[in-house]
């Protein structure tokens, strides 16, 4: 079993020529923890996500995934096929025709037959509570109901990790309860940013600040 689900080490980074946003970033992420993640606009929070997902490479430093160190393109690749990430935006993250199609397309992807996946969408949909929305064009859902086929097309991937950006953005406190529903109901660990404190008190078990390029723990 892994030691860990994430470990960054004397990570750096910078955009171009522009001042750094990690000098010497460090970060352990034990395998069953739910946590929390919030920082000023701009702190680095996103390209954080970017850099423990391999999106982006650091300038220096090692970053470790389920107890594994990646540096090729095929380690990163190796380890996102078990890590389910929610986009900030929902319009992002769904482009099929249906909530049925967008629920399927990740087991698909993975090598489940065509039976399987519909038996996952349909799995997942009531996880959701969204039974009857198989069928349902996902452009015509509102902002609420997007974001919670967003959140279920990451499940039906079966991964080992959550990853979700800003997840209660724009959301109405009933689904935002819903969320949280779903979030401690999937029995996962996962790290969320965002920038509702409250809902990070509900979810995470442990909650953390990036600020300055640092990133300390929180009580």
């Amino acid at each position: 079993m892994a030691d860990y689900l994430v470990k960054l080490s004397h990570v750096a980074f910078a955009y171009g020529n522009r001042p750094p946003i990690f000098s010497d970033l460090n970060l352990e992420l034990e395998t069953n923890l739910k946590a929390g993640l919030i920082g000023g606009n701009g702190s680095g929070k996103s390209t954080l996500l970017q850099i423990i997902t391999g999106l982006i490479k650091p300038k220096a430093g090692e970053i470790g995934l389920f107890g594994k160190i990646r540096r090729t393109e095929a380690d990163f690749r190796e380890g996102r096929l078990q890590i389910g990430f929610v986009f900030q935006d929902s319009n992002d993250q769904l482009f099929c025709p249906t909530v049925g199609d967008d629920l399927a397309f990740g087991p698909l992807n993975l090598g489940k037959s065509r039976a399987e996946a519909d038996q996952i969408a349909l799995e997942t949909l009531a996880l959701l509570r969204l039974e009857g929305f198989r069928d349902r064009a996902t452009y015509g859902l509102s902002d609420g109901e997007k974001k919670l086929v967003a959140i279920g097309s990451a499940l039906a991937m079966r991964p080992k990790f959550l990853i979700l950006d800003e997840p209660t953005n724009c959301l109405d406190d009933e689904t935002r309860d819903r969320v949280i529903e779903i979030l401690l109901a999937c029995g996962l660990p996962y790290l969320i940013v965002a920038h509702d404190k409250n809902f990070l008190e509900k979810v995470a078990r442990q909650r953390f600040r990036l600020k300055n390029g640092q990133i300390e723990a929180l009580t």
